[in-house]
Parts: C-alpha cells; sequence; structure tokens
C-alpha cells in the first residue's frame, strides 16, 4: 500500500475509534462475530491472528470462547490500537499490535487460524494480502474472511467515492484464495450481504504451470 493511502486509512480509523463502540456498526459487528463462532473450528491451544482488529471486540469474544486462546490483533490505527489495549480482558493471551496487511509482520506458519470481518474491503492489493495470509498460516489452517458481499464485481453506487472500498463476489473471493494458495472451503451468509468464506491451507501448495 503507498505511504499516502496508508495515512489517509489511519487517520479516518484514528477519528473513528474514540465513538467507535458506541455506535450502530459496532452492534451490528457485534452480531456478526456471534455467528461467525457457529462457523468456526480451532484446534487445542490455537494461535490466531484478528487482521484490521479495530478496538479489538472479536479476539475479545474469541478469547472468553476459547480459554486456551492465544490471538494476536493486527491494526493500522494507532487509536483503536490504544482502546483494544485499555479494554484487553485476556492479556496476556491476547496482545495488539500495529502493522499493514499486505506486509505482515510475522513468520511463515505461525497461526492456525486467520480472521478479518469488514476489513478486507479496504484493501487495495487484495491478492497480495492473500499471499500474506497463506505464509503466516499453518498447513490445514483457515482463514475466516467477513465482508460485505455482492452478486458481481461491479460496485453498487453507494460505494462509489468511499475512500477505496471494493466489494467481492464469491466467485471472485475463490479466486483470489486460489491465487494466494488457499483453498475454498465454502461460503455462509451470516447477517443479510455479509459473507464469511472460509478458505484452508493445504498441504501442499498447488504446482504453478
Amino acid at each position: 500500500m503507498s505511504s499516502d493511502f496508508v495515512n489517509k486509512k489511519k487517520n479516518l480509523f484514528d477519528r473513528w475509534a474514540p465513538t467507535y463502540d458506541w455506535l450502530f456498526p459496532s452492534v451490528v459487528y457485534q452480531a456478526i462475530h456471534k455467528r461467525l463462532l457457529e462457523f468456526v473450528d480451532l484446534p487445542d491451544n490455537a494461535n490466531v491472528l484478528d487482521m484490521g482488529c479495530g478496538t479489538g471486540r472479536l479476539l475479545d469474544r474469541l478469547g472468553s470462547h476459547f480459554p486456551d486462546l492465544r490471538g494476536t490483533g493486527l491494526d493500522l490505527s494507532p487509536q483503536m490500537l490504544g482502546i483494544a489495549r485499555q479494554k484487553n480482558r485476556h492479556h496476556p493471551r491476547m496482545i495488539f499490535i500495529e502493522g499493514k496487511a499486505d506486509a505482515l509482520p510475522f513468520a511463515e506458519g505461525q497461526f492456525d487460524a486467520v480472521f478479518s470481518t469488514i476489513s478486507f474491503l479496504h484493501y487495495p492489493e487484495p491478492q497480495q494480502v492473500m499471499a500474506e495470509v497463506a505464509r503466516v498460516l499453518k498447513v490445514g489452517g483457515c482463514f475466516y474472511l467477513v465482508d460485505i458481499s455482492w452478486k458481481t464485481d461491479i460496485q453498487p453506487p453507494l460505494m462509489s467515492g468511499s475512500g477505496g472500498i471494493k466489494l467481492y463476489s464469491k466467485q471472485t473471493r475463490e479466486f483470489l484464495g486460489s491465487s494466494g494458495g488457499l483453498q475454498c472451503h465454502g461460503h455462509h451468509y451470516l447477517l443479510g450481504p455479509v459473507l464469511l468464506t472460509i478458505f484452508a491451507k493445504p498441504g501442499k501448495l498447488p504446482l504453478t504451470a
């Protein structure tokens, strides 16, 4: 991501942070997180990454649901991360760090699962993000991609001029996943147009021609 794009996004979410957990979208996100848990399957003592974690609501819910879970929240916004750290009930199992999704500051095969909830639509280089997710996942690990979906990749009118936001159809999600070395294991609507796509990292990545 260009530095100008990153700074604009960072400033946007920094301004949003103080009231983020009071706003209507936060209530919607909580409903989405609750529904998401119905599809999450993790091994014992799992280590997970929440990419675009915001104020840490999903990791808080995961930490309560899986008592032996370790998790890392990653976000561009220092202000969002500050609130997440203040509200962190699961320290030191849960930590929060600043970073970019297209250049994840983690080792290969570090996580059993990666989560992205209503954040993938912000990324200008989705293929690079998918490749990074595949890199940091363990073999057999899953990527839970939750975002607003659209029947086609033509943007609806309400999204025009929305600061680089883009929605993806099921087919394009599958293409992006396979281009990064991930296999699609299914799609599930969680709330209205909010779609969960589950990817997994296969034991052997597909050979390239």
